[in-house]
């Protein structure tokens, strides 16, 4: 099982978990969106949230047990 993490470029912005317990395959292809990362997002909340955080994007790693 798998997190899947907002990582924010600007250090004062602390790192967060979007979604828990997820598969492998759930969280490559949430990361293949590309609403998924500031670079790539055009919806009004992420752009919203890249103004008010900096640069970021989702990425995962494995739960911890």
């Amino acid at each position: 099982m798998y997190n899947i993490v907002r990582f924010y470029e600007d250090d004062f912005c602390e790192n967060r978990i979007i979604k828990r317990k997820v598969t492998l395959e759930q969280a490559q292809a949430h990361c293949r969106d590309p609403e998924t990362s500031s670079s790539t997002a055009t919806s009004r909340k992420a752009v919203a949230e890249t103004e008010r955080m900096g640069r970021w994007f989702d990425g995962y790693e494995p739960r911890q047990a």
